[in-house]
């Protein structure tokens, strides 16, 4: 089944590659155009198949989209080289916060994606045809950015929920999509959870897309993203009070080791 599909990748990557040199501008378009074609795809073959097994809405059509998006990569030749999976193995619920660079970032998402494991995504998503149908079914949770007085009652319903099902979430605290090869500020939202509901903050960090993604220079190659997952953060016995502190202590360690895994150690050791 994989041989086929690198088969399948191994061909489009070099009708790809043929185009991008004769327009670096066509062959991003195509490139990009591709991935959503393969969104739209992917869910299409995953709905049914959530339907049929699960039921319906549930975390456990995670591992059913995790298997279907874990064979994009081979499409746009993209490598993931993974670090610390094992501190993910956690007894009970976590929140987990990584790095938002690029609509890409859904194939860094399910190349680790823990077992029991929902993320927090923008509203607007859940109207995107047959890929806000998946998210729906995955168990994706919906907030409204826009009004500050429904994400915290969301979020604070997360709270329940995560304790009281033992899952674990995923959120970008960023906010917003980033590719400008640095973090942006963190929002407090994931801590203030972490500390509500008494559970770890576990960071994962992924490598600069810069190198192979750049949609300002209409950049896209293939590539290799490195992925560490960082040891846990406990948060029992902080209150909120400390949630200013526990957003600082992640972000600084995360912006480190993000430096370090984009091969930019200088400007690691600027950041700590």
């Amino acid at each position: 089944m994989e041989l086929g599909w690198l088969l399948w990748g191994a061909a489009v990557l070099l009708l790809l590659h043929v185009l991008a040199e004769l327009s670096p501008t066509v062959g991003f378009a195509l490139r990009l155009s591709l991935y959503c074609v393969l969104c739209v795809m992917g869910s299409l073959l995953a709905a049914p198949a959530c339907l049929l097994l699960n039921g319906g809405r549930t975390v456990r059509n995670m591992r059913i989209i995790k298997n279907v998006v874990k064979t994009f990569k081979y499409f746009f030749g993209l490598k993931f080289e993974v670090k610390g999976l094992e501190n993910f193995e956690v007894e009970g619920p976590a929140i987990v916060v990584s790095n938002h660079q690029s609509i890409l970032d859904m194939m860094g998402l399910m190349e680790v994606l823990p077992d029991n494991c929902v993320q927090v995504g923008k509203k607007e998503l859940m109207y995107t045809g047959f890929v806000g149908l998946i998210m729906y079914l995955g168990g994706v949770i919906f907030i409204n950015r826009k009004s500050t007085t429904s994400a915290k009652m969301v979020m604070s319903e997360v709270a329940k929920t995560m304790v009281a099902e033992n899952v674990k979430v995923w959120v970008y605290p960023e906010g917003t999509r980033n590719c400008t090869g640095d973090f942006l500020p963190f929002k407090k939202g994931a801590f203030h959870l972490a500390i509500q509901a008494q559970v770890p903050v576990i960071p994962v960090v992924y490598s600069s897309f810069t190198s192979f993604y750049n949609p300002k220079k209409k950049l896209f190659t293939s590539g290799k993203i490195k992925v560490e997952v960082l040891p846990p953060i406990e948060t029992k016995g902080l209150t909120s009070d400390d949630v200013s502190d526990l957003t600082d202590r992640c972000y600084h360690t995360m912006r480190e080791t993000f430096f370090m895994l984009s091969g930019r150690p200088s400007e690691a050791k600027d950041s700590s």
